[in-house]
């Protein structure tokens, strides 16, 4: 597939990095050896290094923390070669264009951090959206940028508003729209038919978008990524003119709407950075 350049559209959200070695290890793990300082950075670097820096923008000064990787090499690793979510693990590979995309990598601390700043929204159940910037290279989308735009949140849904602050910075940075990442605070980890028309609308820009659910109650998973299949949920949801919470008809092939993404790759050197939009963050 070419590399190419997509315009946001308007949305509900539910909104030079070489190639390092990818890795792949428990949240807890990652938590155990994070040593964080804080420092105001004078520009912003998206490489992948030796340390991971992960970079807070808000209204108010920078913030970065950067996190000690040291002692990576004494972590026991999974030898998986992608994501994979049990539940869903029947519905991996059945979706015919699913072998033709690139690669995405992802950092190890993407989640964390964004729980961290949906902890005050997910402790009065309010749900929390953040937008994927993703650059592209060397055949793979590295997402680089994490998004929190302004946003009205109810407990089972969330719009983000003012999305010209959103499209400027993925424009500025030349990134794409690679997907978005909500929390579902009192609910199981799953796409809803909000959810999957806001994937839609992703998806139909960049085949690779994902869709990343935090469900800090749920005792089988706390998050999953997703994508709707290709071609039987893209279909669905292309004839979809419902809005609201609303069933959806089967896919043509009696497959699942949605899937847990594969070629999806965890990398503990990724550097990333936030940009919170909204007001008193």
């Amino acid at each position: 597939m070419s590399n190419r350049r997509f315009e946001n559209g308007q949305r509900k959200c539910g909104t030079h990095s070489a190639t390092g070695t990818t890795m792949y290890l428990d949240t807890a793990d990652v938590q155990k050896i994070t040593h964080c300082q804080v420092i105001h950075p004078t520009k912003i670097d998206h490489d992948v290094g030796g340390s991971c820096a992960v970079k807070h923008h808000y209204p108010s000064p920078i913030v970065s923390w950067i996190e000690d990787l040291s002692s990576f090499g004494n972590v026991p690793f999974s030898h998986e070669t992608e994501y994979v979510d049990e539940q869903s693990r029947p519905s991996i590979g059945q979706s015919s264009a699913s072998s033709n995309l690139h690669d995405m990598q992802i950092s190890v601390r993407l989640t964390d951090e964004f729980m961290e700043l949906a902890k005050e929204n997910t402790s009065n159940n309010l749900e929390t959206c953040g937008i994927l910037g993703a650059s592209f290279r060397d055949g793979a989308y590295y997402v680089t940028t994490l998004v929190i735009p302004k946003q009205e949140a109810t407990a089972h849904s969330c719009q983000a508003s003012n999305e010209e602050e959103i499209h400027a910075i993925l424009s500025e940075q030349s990134l794409y729209p690679a997907g978005w990442i909500h929390t579902h605070p009192s609910q199981t980890c799953f796409l809803s038919s909000i959810d999957l028309h806001t994937q839609y609308s992703y998806q139909v820009m960049l085949p690779e978008a994902v869709a990343i659910v935090a469900a800090p109650i749920d005792p089988t998973r706390s998050y999953g990524i997703f994508r709707l299949t290709d071609p039987g949920g893209m279909d669905v949801l292309r004839e979809c003119s419902e809005s609201g919470f609303h069933t959806h008809r089967e896919t043509t092939d009696g497959g699942p709407i949605y899937e847990t993404c594969s070629r999806v790759h965890f990398n503990p050197n990724l550097r990333f950075e936030i940009v919170d939009l909204r007001s008193g963050a």
